[in-house]
């Protein structure tokens, strides 16, 4: 048995070791880019064009209702047939987080993501990127003078939680209150039950007072917000909407940040290549989301017998659509494992995902991570990784969420020396 066979028998739900790297179990199953794993079943699908395959097929295909979950816990009944739309349907509500958006498919998917058209629109997005400088200064001011912090909990958490808040028009009063959002993301792996959280019921209090009594805000503007054929959601409706886009986005995008702070805290010369030439901050930004996308994984339901890159598919069968493979398939990308500021096609990178589900907050989670390298590198020098937490250059040691779904660093510590702010 080769390095391949020993890497293709481990279990990438289970198994720790690829929990810190994955990336060589997925050159090993892109050699198969769609595989039938052993260990649970599932169809593994890591190849870049397998992957936007599937995810442009979300609308006769392929179902999102496991698209957190997967086989766990799975239908609770075996599927039979060549087509299972019926039980799907008949048995949705069982499957985790199957209240959200996230999960549904043509037409209620339409329906209530056409929501978010009240809310995600560039004249509110700008407003709200006015309120990101602010905020990433403030939040900087709370560490800075120390020259040291652990970015997640001292600026990734905060930072990601209240920007999102503004954005959905949640009153700075009314801020405090959402101190608790870090605990919503566990319902995104499926370890929450069917409901994200406690703020639901707030997005509900909002929604309701602000069509009882509405105002000039964000949140009447949701509160008024109609389906496309021009039915009222009910309140708790609109409120998920909200509520998942402060989750899902929130979590996500800590990730990014810790990913990108990561690779330049290493790297000193990428650091001030960054400081002196801003311009470079969003192709990085991209080249971070490719190399080591948010998200990992995500899956699909067959609901019809098919085929995926000539490998038969019966339907019932999940579907895991293996995001971070298909970011490094060589395939597509030349020299997929290298941080290239110049890489002619690094927008093509799928850590938004494509089709139906693309992720609607892309836009907002570049602005945040823009602003928040920006003012880093402005008021942050000679960054480094700190060793009395994570050891020498040679021996580095970092904890790692132990996740099919997402890559997410625990904790991040830093080192650097403070710079006297000039406020934006």
């Amino acid at each position: 048995m080769d390095v391949t066979d020993d890497l293709l028998g481990l279990d990438f739900f289970a198994d720790a070791s690829l929990t810190a790297n994955p990336y060589t179990y997925y050159d090993a199953i892109r050699q198969s880019p769609v595989w039938h794993e052993p260990n649970h079943g599932v169809v593994l699908v890591s190849g870049y064009d397998e992957v936007v395959g599937v995810c442009r097929d979300d609308r006769d295909t392929f179902s999102a209702c496991n698209v957190v979950s997967g086989p766990f816990p799975g239908l609770p009944v075996q599927p039979e047939g060549d087509d299972i739309s019926d039980l799907i349907e008949r048995y949705r509500g069982t499957l985790p987080i199957s209240d959200y958006f996230a999960t549904f498919d043509p037409p209620k998917h339409t329906q209530h993501r056409a929501l978010l058209a009240r809310l995600l629109t560039p004249r509110r997005l700008q407003e709200n990127e006015d309120f990101l400088w602010k905020l990433a200064d403030r939040t900087i001011d709370g560490f800075v003078d120390s020259g040291r912090c652990e970015l997640i909990a001292s600026f990734g958490t905060t930072f990601t939680m209240l920007a999102i808040a503004d954005l959905l028009g949640v009153p700075e009063s009314d801020h405090g209150r959402f101190q608790r959002a870090p605990e919503l993301v566990g319902a995104l792996a499926g370890t929450s039950g069917n409901h994200i959280g406690v703020s639901e019921d707030w997005f509900v209090d909002y929604i309701q007072d602000r069509r009882r009594s509405p105002r000039d805000d964000v949140l009447t503007k949701l509160a008024e917000a109609r389906f496309p054929d021009g039915t009222v959601p009910d309140a708790i409706d609109v409120a998920r909407v909200a509520v998942f886009l402060f989750a899902a986005g929130q979590g996500t995008t800590v990730d990014l940040l810790s990913s990108a702070l990561l690779v330049l805290a290493d790297n000193g010369e990428l650091q001030e290549q960054l400081r002196n030439d801003r311009a470079l901050i969003n192709p990085f930004i991209e080249e971070v989301l490719r190399l080591e996308s948010p998200v990992k994984t995500n899956f699909r339901l067959a609901r019809r017998s098919t085929t995926v890159g000539e490998v038969e598919v019966p339907a019932g069968a999940n579907v895991m659509v293996m995001v971070g493979s298909a970011n490094r398939d060589p395939r597509h990308f030349e020299a997929p494992g290298e941080l290239r500021l110049d890489r002619p096609n690094a927008m093509d990178h799928l850590a938004f995902g494509r089709g139906i589900h693309a992720c609607p907050g892309a836009a907002l989670a570049r602005a945040e991570a823009r602003v928040s390298l920006e003012r880093i590198l402005d008021r942050m020098a000679d960054i480094g990784i700190d060793e009395d937490e994570h050891g020498p250059p040679e021996m580095r040691s970092y904890q790692w969420e132990p996740t099919f779904l997402l890559r997410r660093l625990q904790a991040l510590h830093l080192t650097f020396s403070p710079i006297e702010a000039t406020r934006k």
